[in-house]
């Protein structure tokens, strides 16, 4: 597109002027609250809001001793997840920010990528193939330009669209040919556009309202909500138990409120949230280390659970580096001919070029001296081919490029040796069959060229001038395997990652470049026999196979819906026009820095690197992210659960609350400061080895395994107290206080792994916090706040028992878990895994 030298644009005082008037161009404005209250809606929560309101009851009854240290452990607890989460969520930000789509923009007479965000009425944009129409406006200038505008019209074919001054322009006519509208997709061609709405104003942000659709919960996600009210409906039952309890025993009625709130607070697990956002987090900084930047931070444990990945052949297992090899006629033999015609072709299309078209440009120059472009029919991928139509000393000719196969089918008539025109009889076509097939077994990529004389009054090209044609070569290309694919791929299936094939190209030339790369094939699927294929026939097909041939875009999404029916994780690489439907379908989806803009937009990764080894560190990043947040609801449905639950049950037999409010609540802080280098943690090479996925059932069956072992040895905890000390109601709170803590946070040591504790080492810092916050318990009897806090020092004696019991304990925990996935295993069932 030249530029207008009488258009500067907008300057950039003006721009930041109208940014202020208009606001960022956004359909959904997001407004950043401030930190201070981001920080106060971490307390818009029952259980927190329920016990402020018991604050307050407590120092209007005159204990403001407990109604201060009670408001302070809620303040830290609720700082501990503040921080932790804007922490998160600013270094998640940061990394989206790397991969905002951005806009070619005219400011101070100077062209300039910027942030579409940024963009305001008035600017001028150029667009080419590939972009997505940042906002509404008015084409100044277009050439050979097709808009995809689905989004508003629900129309999937592309409409041409051309530069018109109407006379009463209306901003808001789709069926206008001169307006074009946020959220379109530029097909081919080129244009220079001039902003005239943004943001909400826009079509698209009129209706983004009925349009927004949330996108459906991952399978993770479900599982973080099915655990949640699992917890919460024993939480329901334990403190409606528990208050019942009470108040038959005419006990305190603020006291067993109290006690009944602090209990539920134990029970929640709200530091789940914190942890899941800081463990997704930490993936996403690690894996921008290896060049992979993160748009959707549950996508890290959705590539976790990843069992299918589906890519195309070129630049993935392939060098990407394409070269123009062979230029040859229906005789096989190299010809001139052959290269000035797929030469006319790629340098007039105007459409978005592919490497192939870069490879014939970059062959060999060849003069356009005295040619001229009259019109053009842009490439799709139903069609697979292109065909422009030119003009030389008054003689025009269709010139046409595309899949081999389909130009054939359109041939009446081949070029022979002599360049004498002669009818493609069966003969001439069985032989050209031959040499296709040949160049597809010698790995070649081909594309057939043909062409047909035109009128010369013929003024404008259409899909039906393809036809009659005369097939004049092949065009073959050489794109070697990339050496670092082979070992990669094996790395993949060797962690359970089943690696599917979706090509245009051929089935010959695709199974050149397995075999190169030792991926065996197991079954090959055309696009034609898929299109003449029910849903259900594919659904039979679609798992033992693994190339998938020829295929177009509808073609490919319906590979992969047919995966997602049976049950697996999908994820899609791609980075093209036609490749956005795949990445929306997908579980994963996957594309590259250079991508069209489409495509980055539709995927939930963005690879800066196109390179196969960060998408294996990426799964192996998912499943220890997956594996970290198991740990915590592991620990949660345990050791945790279990404390809470004698807590309920032994006001059944106590005269007396077994632990303060404030004790319980200082309890669940200090166990949230233990579980807080959780997500740092380091995980099994065993629990990397397989997709993680969430199963709800070895969840509810580790809790009724693990859980009530906790229960036990908190009785055994009471007995004691009682019968060996003597225990009056603050020795009794104190020495199960340290009980408590030492059991639910060491246990941690035996919980995180399905090995032998000894052979599996835990981060550093996680065994530093764990061993402190159990030290820090210990002490806090013979602090000076102990008398605050309800605590009295404990006898020696005590604490020598208190060693043998937590020995016993975590002895007894390590021999029920190796029982419990020694009957897992016996079943065939893996417990994070299917």
């Amino acid at each position: 597109m030249v530029n207008d030298p009488t258009d500067t644009g907008l300057s950039n005082a003006e721009a930041a002027l109208l940014l202020k008037q208009y606001g960022a161009n956004e359909v959904k404005s997001v407004r950043q609250r401030s930190i201070v209250l981001q920080f106060l809606a971490h307390f818009y929560n029952p259980l927190v809001l329920v016990l402020l309101i018991a604050i307050m009851i407590s120092a209007v009854n005159g204990d403001q001793i407990s109604a201060l240290i009670i408001g302070v452990i809620i303040l830290m607890s609720v700082t501990l997840d503040f921080i932790q989460e804007y922490r998160a969520g600013r270094s998640a930000a940061k990394l989206a920010a790397q991969v905002a789509i951005t806009a070619t923009v005219l400011r101070d007479g100077k062209l300039s990528e910027i942030p579409v965000a940024q963009l305001v009425p008035g600017d001028t944009v150029y667009l080419s193939a590939g972009d997505l129409i940042p906002a509404d406006g008015q084409l100044l200038e277009a050439k050979d330009l097709f808009i995809n505008q689905s989004q508003l019209t629900g129309e999937s074919y592309p409409v041409e669209k051309y530069a018109e001054t109407p006379a009463n322009p209306d901003p808001g006519d789709v069926e206008s040919k001169s307006a074009v509208f946020m959220g379109s997709t530029v097909i081919s061609g080129s244009a220079r556009m001039r902003i005239t709405r943004t943001g909400q104003a826009t079509a698209l942000g009129q209706i983004a309202g009925s349009l927004e659709k949330k996108p459906p919960p991952t399978a993770f996600e479900l599982g973080i909500r099915q655990f949640g009210m699992l917890i919460m409906r024993f939480t329901f039952l334990l403190v409606l138990f528990t208050l019942l309890v009470n108040v038959v025993l005419h006990r305190p009625l603020l006291d067993s409120f109290l006690f009944a709130v602090a209990l539920a607070v134990g029970l929640t697990p709200e530091l789940l949230p914190m942890v899941v956002s800081v463990t997704l987090t930490r993936g996403a900084l690690r894996m921008a280390a290896l060049k992979v930047i993160v748009k959707r931070l549950s996508a890290i444990q959705d590539m976790g659970a990843m069992d299918i990945l589906c890519t195309d052949k070129t630049g993935t297992l392939t060098e990407a580096k394409i070269r123009l090899e062979r230029h040859v006629n229906a005789q096989g033999q190299e010809t001139q001919r052959v290269l000035e015609l797929a030469y006319l072709n790629s340098y007039f299309e105007s459409g978005l070029k592919s490497p192939l078209d870069d490879a014939i440009l970059l062959h060999r120059e060849i003069a356009m001296t005295g040619w001229k472009k009259i019109d053009e029919v842009p490439f799709d991928f139903e069609r697979r081919r292109v065909s422009v139509l030119v003009e030389r000393a008054e003689n025009r000719m269709l010139a046409v490029k595309g899949a081999p196969e389909d130009i054939l089918n359109l041939c009446t008539h081949y070029e022979d040796a002599t360049g004498a025109i002669v009818p493609l009889d069966e003969a001439a076509q069985q032989s050209v069959n031959r040499l296709l097939e040949q160049l597809g077994t010698d790995g070649f990529r081909v594309l057939g060229i043909a062409w047909r004389k035109a009128a010369p009054d013929h003024a404008h090209a259409v899909v039906t001038d393809e036809s009659e044609l005369v097939f004049c070569g092949f065009a073959a290309f050489l794109d070697p395997p990339k050496v670092s694919a082979g070992p990669v791929l094996a790395a993949l299936q060797a962690s359970g990652v089943q690696v599917k094939i979706l090509t245009g190209d051929n089935e010959r030339v695709t199974r050149h470049v397995c075999n190169r790369l030792n991926l065996p094939v197991t079954g090959v699927l055309t696009g034609t026999e898929i299109a003449a294929m029910q849903d259900d026939a594919l659904l039979a097909r679609v798992e033992e196979v693994n190339l998938f041939c020829r295929v177009n875009p509808a073609q490919k999404n319906r590979v992969l819906l047919a995966l997602k029916a049976r049950k697996h994780v999908v994820g899609y690489l791609g980075d093209g026009i036609n490749d956005a439907p795949s990445l929306h379908t997908a579980d994963i989806g996957i594309s590259v820095a250079g991508a069209v803009d489409v495509a980055k937009q539709a995927a939930a990764m963005i690879m800066l690197e196109h390179d196969l080894k960060v998408l294996h560190a990426g799964v192996i990043e998912g499943r220890r992210t997956f594996g970290n947040v198991m740990k915590y609801i592991m620990m949660a449905t345990s050791s945790n659960f279990g404390n809470m639950f004698s807590m309920a049950a032994s006001t059944l037999f106590l005269p007396f609350l077994p632990l303060l409010p404030l004790q319980i609540l200082l309890n669940n802080l200090l166990y949230d400061l233990s579980e807080i280098t959780l997500p740092m943690d380091n995980v099994d090479q065993e629990d990397l080895a397989q997709p993680s996925q969430w199963d709800m059932n070895f969840i509810r069956n580790f809790m009724m395994t693990i859980g009530p072992i906790s229960s036990i040895f908190d009785f055994v905890t009471f007995y004691l107290l009682i019968a060996v000390f003597n225990a009056d109601e603050t020795l009794f709170r104190t020495g199960w206080f340290v009980e408590s803590i030492a059991t639910q946070v060491l246990v941690i040591f035996i919980i995180r792994t399905r090995r032998n504790p000894f052979h599996s080492h835990p981060n550093r810092w996680l065994t530093i916090t764990s061993l402190s916050i159990v030290a820090i318990a210990m002490a806090l009897p013979l602090s000076p706040f102990a008398e605050y806090l309800g605590f009295t020092p404990l006898p020696a004696l005590f604490f020598g028992l208190l060693a043998v019991l937590i020995g016993a304990y975590l002895l007894t925990v390590e021999y029920c878990k190796q029982w419990f996935y020694r009957r897992l295993n016996h079943a065939s069932h893996k417990p994070f895994s299917t």
